[in-house]
């Protein structure tokens, strides 16, 4: 014992000894903007950190204010950009007593440091950092152990490295140099130099201090990277750089090359990012009318719909020739669809549009419009300068020029590009060059796309019928589901999901994926589900119902096969039992936040083998427990073993609030893969807040059989507590439910009563699968056929419900009503 505790301490003594080593050679070496972030990382390494940030004093000597971090986003822990010296937090502690501050979950739940609630139970330290005017050390831990002897000294070594660097921009009275910029990231206004404003070939007195405006001249493939950088979160405060395009009035477009760096607000003071804005024109080629065209070309080969073609040709020409508006439309028979109006706001088009076509999909007829009609009919593209003699629908929308692009497919006209610009336009050869070659090719495209909309249309209506509409509500647990069809091809998935109440409080969960994407594939999950459902509710263990659902696709001889995961629950004891053809395993979250893949048995996928085995596994539930059934398409993909992802499935489920599952399953989805489809379905058990009481009696075929069931009933409903004067409608429907299944019916007769609230359930099971018929009439001198007419007449609800090989009549009664 001595050896492993000595082995344990020289453990956590050369822990200390490579942390002193590395902050060492990381303040050693010269001063950079990164040798801060380098120091806070070693706290993740060594101490154990998942956060770690340093605070500075500001210049007021009121405020700490964040400098840098490392780790996990701070949001999570509700950790703030700044702290008032004179407050309470532990940061502002620290800070002014000079001594480190430990807290644990329960002083921090107390003081109610967190502005939000974490995903589970942490502990915070905070340690004060000397020079440049003090400051703070915050870090953050999620072990339950909290940060042990050695992960505090390691904090203390890291304080002592992390001196503050010195206040970053200059203030915002002071002149910017002129390649420089600053961006507020509150509001979107951007201060720039005199240099980056004649890379963007602006007037200084024309600019009006708006970001958008500097985004709306740059090249649309480039945006998104730039956003990434303007929009980026205030939690990754740290260096930026990358190099973009920007339009210029004449030639290529140039390209720039911006370095920056995102720096923390303060109390009044917005995050900001600064930096440099220069020319790296020469780094590379120019983007000439061709290269336009081409890239056209290629975007309109991957648009799938009608939208992503007005997308395309927006992007393509609008930034490009400057034009002020741009729509795209259909043309179907004698009417427009219009498909992309941009901009979109719809002061931005004249009355007309506004008033008529401003619907979801709006549209006009041709014959409204003779300038139009005469362009569609001729086939060519049309040009008509400032002040040209148009019908005010179309003059308005360019009144400094105007473009007419009818768009060509095998032909005939498959639809109409208008262009606008607001100021006087002058047409060169070049640009009707690329608005002629854009027309053809968006004319091809926008046919293309028209009928890849049709087919997503019924292969969408298709999915929607072969899915449950809405989920049941269930005693004593929650459900939610989500279904994502795969973003590659057109054609649906296997993937299905179902939830089936069964009687006695059971709840059958059933997740399948049937092999492959093809309407023969939807069809068959159609098949399978209906099946499944019809096997659940007649009454069948799971592993009957999956055997029999096996037996039906080896006999329907097709050449796909299915997988199925099929979980029966037991609402009232908290138990289920889980049977997998093939499929991937439950995850369950119980309630102390701690995930498992149970590991239980499975047999082959469906429709593979005829007499296959599918073993039953017992799963236990608390209540609190999340059970999440999903298909490959979630965890699965050609980077990405089963088991890694179901392991991230897991951290994912660990880390959700089980109190609202919409969010947790939107959670679970977000990121997932859509070269497959992915089907998730999760149940949250509560627990049943009042247990039924039960009680089952074996009718046996003797002359006093149904007295003996009417002295059982009693018996028991004594026991209950039901008063003598309310017994009779419960003896009378006894008697004749037990008296139809001994004279209608063969074998054995059970008589099961149930008491759930002031609700009684009388049910009578027996071995013949055929149903009572009601009578329509009955004649006065009729001998028999009232009994289901009393049955009917003293319940609230009655019915039938098949079981293994018969069925159950019930009948449902409040007593005293």
């Amino acid at each position: 014992m001595t050896d492993v505790v000595s082995q344990g301490t020289a453990g956590r003594r050369e822990r200390t000894l490579r942390a002193e080593d590395a902050l060492k050679t990381i303040t050693s070496g010269q001063d950079s903007p990164e040798r801060l972030r380098r120091v806070l990382e070693q706290a993740l390494v060594f101490a154990g950190a998942a956060l770690a940030a340093v605070y500075r004093l500001g210049e007021d000597g009121e405020l700490l204010c964040l400098v840098e971090s490392a780790g996990v986003p701070r949001t999570l822990y509700g950790v703030r950009d700044t702290y008032p010296v004179a407050g309470g937090s532990p940061a502002a502690e620290a800070h002014r007593g000079g001594r480190p501050v430990w807290l644990g979950p329960e002083e921090l739940a107390a003081g109610a440091q967190s502005r939000r609630t974490p995903p589970g139970d942490f502990h915070l330290a905070a340690l004060p950092v000397h020079g440049d005017g003090g400051g703070c050390l915050l870090a953050v831990t999620e072990s339950p152990r909290g940060f042990d002897t050695d992960d505090r000294t390691c904090l203390e070594l890291i304080a002592e490295a992390a001196t503050c660097p010195p206040p970053g921009p200059a203030a915002e009275s002071e002149e910017l140099p002129p390649d420089a910029f600053s961006l507020a990231m509150d509001s979107g206004r951007v201060e720039v130099g005199d240099d980056i404003l004649a890379l963007f070939a602006l007037d200084p007195d024309e600019y009006d201090g708006k970001v958008e405006t500097l985004l709306g001249l740059t090249v649309p493939e480039d945006l998104p990277s730039l956003m990434s950088v303007v929009e980026a979160d205030h939690m990754s405060i740290g260096d930026r750089e990358l190099e973009f395009r920007v339009l210029q009035p004449a030639g290529p477009p140039k390209w720039l090359r911006l370095r920056g760096r995102l720096l923390p607000g303060g109390e009044g003071r917005p995050a900001r990012l600064v930096g440099t804005v220069a020319d790296a024109a020469e780094l590379r080629p120019d983007v000439t009318d061709v290269a336009r065209v081409q890239r056209l070309a290629a975007a309109l080969a991957t648009a799938g719909t009608v939208r992503d073609v007005g997308q395309a040709v927006v992007g393509a020409l609008r930034k490009p020739l400057r034009a002020d508006r741009i729509a795209l439309a259909e043309l179907e028979n004698d009417r427009l669809v219009v498909t992309v109006l941009d901009p979109p706001e719809p002061e931005a088009w004249p009355e007309l549009w506004r008033l008529e076509w401003r619907t979801e999909w709006p549209d006009a007829p041709v014959r409204a419009m003779p300038t139009l009609a005469t362009a569609l009919r001729e086939g060519r593209a049309q040009i008509w300068p400032a002040g040209a003699p148009l019908e005010p629908a179309l003059a308005e929308v360019g009144p400094g020029g105007l473009a007419v692009l009818p768009l060509p497919a095998g032909g005939r006209m498959a639809g109409v590009c208008l262009i606008g610009w607001d100021a006087p336009h002058d047409f060169g050869p070049d640009e009707r060059a690329l608005l002629t070659a854009s027309a053809g090719l968006a004319g091809q495209a926008l046919t293309r796309a028209r009928a890849f909309d049709a087919e997503h249309e019924l292969v969408g209506m298709l999915q929607r019928q072969l899915l449950p509409r809405r989920l049941p509500k269930l005693p004593g647990a929650v459900a939610v589901a989500r279904y994502l069809p795969a973003t590659a091809g057109l054609e649906v998935g296997g993937d299905w999901y179902d939830v089936i109440p069964l009687p006695e409080h059971h709840v059958a969960l059933i997740i399948g994926d049937v092999q492959g994407h093809s309407a023969g594939a939807a069809t068959l999950m159609g098949q399978m589900r209906t099946a499944l459902r019809a096997y659940a509710v007649e009454g069948h263990p799971p592993d009957v119902v999956v055997s029999h659902a096996n037996r039906l696709l080896v006999d329907m001889e097709t050449d796909l096969f299915a997988t199925c995961a099929y979980v029966d629950v037991d609402m009232e004891e908290g138990s289920a039992w889980c049977v997998r053809a093939g499929h991937l395993p439950p995850v369950l979250r119980h309630p102390d936040g701690s995930t498992e893949i149970p590991e239980a048995e499975g047999g082959p996928p469906l429709g593979v083998v005829a007499q296959a085995d599918f073993p039953m596994s017992p799963l236990r539930l608390q209540p609190g427990t999340v059970l999440a059934l999903a298909t490959d398409g979630l965890v699965e993909s050609a980077d990405e073993d089963i088991d890694v992802g179901l392991d991230r499935l897991a951290r994912g489920l660990a880390a959700c609030d089980p109190a609202h599952l919409g969010p947790v399953a939107d959670a679970l989805l977000e990121g997932a893969r859509r070269s497959d489809d992915v089907a998730l379905l999760l149940m949250r058990y509560d627990g049943m807040a009042v247990r039924p009481l039960r009680e089952s009696w074996t009718v046996w075929r003797l002359p006093e059989a149904v007295r003996h069931a009417r002295r059982f009933t009693r018996r028991t409903l004594r026991t209950w507590g039901v008063p003598e004067r309310d017994m009779d409608a419960v003896l009378l429907v006894v008697s004749e439910l037990v008296t139809n299944a001994l004279v209608h019916t063969d074998g054995q007769v059970r008589l099961d009563l149930t008491r759930v609230g002031d609700r009684l359930r009388v049910a009578v099971a027996d071995s013949s699968p055929r149903a009572p018929v009601r009578p329509a009439s009955i004649g006065w001198e009729a001998t028999g056929g009232r009994g289901l007419l009393l049955v009917e007449a003293l319940s609230v609800a009655w019915g039938t419900l098949p079981v293994s090989g018969g069925k159950q009549v019930w009948s449902e009664i409040v007593p005293g009503q």
